[in-house]
């Protein structure tokens, strides 16, 4: 093994050095703020995030409570279309069922219905991936990508949309009504402006043609869709196709199995302007999507907002806890502090 020669200059040769150049920021002398720990610069700290947390987390409580909600399951209320929707070959079959309620006090402001789902687990790494982003976008109709088993048909007809997410989604139809004098008055609601912008004018777009039903040509609805894409709204065709607002909503998964999905918005317009009013109420629902065989369950929210939100307490009781450690902690630290204190003193006296 021949050995490593080393670098020994010859007389008048300058040896290169490996030290960085003399500059203020290389060699680190640019001014630089320290600070300087003492006790009350600690404790101050503790307190003050304390009391910042503390402050904001009890407003945020305070706020959730005061929303006003009110929850109806309707699972067992609709039983008879529950046993009928098990069986798979009533797809085609209509089934309604009506659900009474009453509100004892008017509900003033915005009023938001949500549908809730109970033990639908969308947060399976298959079913998540179960889509085609680029399919939703309108680049291709055709597109069946990361879609299986819900890609194409036995025939090989492509489904549009494809995937397990688009084929599941949720589909009870429900209309609201106020019984006034024995007379049924439907609530004017808004079945658009419930999805996020991005999601609207961005992840969504359907494929360009002359007309939607010859762009997705040549495809098929999923198998427990009860109507093509392009027929998702035949009143508004700005809510139809890949970016209906009922759609956009459902493609959004959720982390957990419980969660809610914004159905509609209650249009404040007649004796509506002002909220619901106090009185008796109908929600009337087409019964199609089912959920006996997971073991679900599903409701129908009313509910307001607030200008932090809707009625979930986890901030605010996040914000607590934090502000209850800090000042736990500085009080922790201020014992410690004064018991040292008097051991030092009573060292030096003797």
């Amino acid at each position: 093994m021949k050995s490593k020669k080393s670098f020994v200059p010859q007389e008048g040769e300058v040896r290169p050095s490996r030290c960085p150049d003399n500059t203020a920021f290389k060699q680190q002398k640019l001014p630089a703020w320290k600070p300087q720990l003492n006790t009350a610069t600690v404790l101050s700290s503790f307190f003050l995030t304390g009391a910042f947390c503390l402050s904001v987390g009890v407003s945020l409580i305070l706020s959730a409570n005061s929303v006003r909600e009110i929850q109806i399951d309707y699972s067992d209320k609709c039983s008879d279309c529950s046993k009928l929707r098990e069986n798979s070959s009533n797809w085609n079959k209509e089934c309604h069922c009506s659900v009474n309620f009453t509100l004892k006090e008017d509900i003033l402001g915005d009023i938001f219905i949500y549908y809730g789902l109970q033990n639908f687990y969308q947060n399976h790494r298959r079913y998540m991936m179960s889509r085609s982003d680029a399919q939703l976008l309108g680049r291709n109709a055709k597109i069946e990508n990361y879609c299986a088993p819900f890609s194409t048909y036995r025939n090989g007809t492509p489904m549009a949309p494809c995937g397990a997410i688009a084929n599941s989604m949720f589909n009870d139809t429900i209309d609201l009504y106020y019984n006034l004098n024995s007379s049924g008055i439907q609530v004017p609601l808004l079945k658009t402006g419930n999805s996020w912008w991005t999601d609207k004018n961005v992840k969504f777009r359907n494929p360009k043609s002359y007309n939607l039903s010859s762009a997705f040509a040549g495809t098929a609805r999923p198998p427990y869709w009860q109507k093509p894409v392009y027929l998702l709204d035949e009143e508004d065709k700005s809510n139809t196709g890949y970016i209906n607002d009922d759609f956009i909503v459902w493609m959004r998964v959720s982390a957990f199995a419980t969660f809610r999905n914004l159905y509609r918005r209650v249009r404040r317009i007649r004796q509506f302007a002002d909220g619901l009013p106090a009185g008796n109420y109908t929600f009337h629902i087409s019964y199609n999507f089912p959920v006996t065989k997971f073991k679900g369950r599903k409701h129908v929210i009313l509910s307001t907002v607030v200008w932090s939100g809707g009625s979930n307490p986890f901030l605010g009781i996040a914000y607590v806890v934090t502000g209850t450690a800090a000042t736990l902690t500085g009080f922790v630290i201020t014992a410690i502090h004064l018991k040292l204190r008097k051991k030092k003193t009573y060292f030096q006296k003797r």
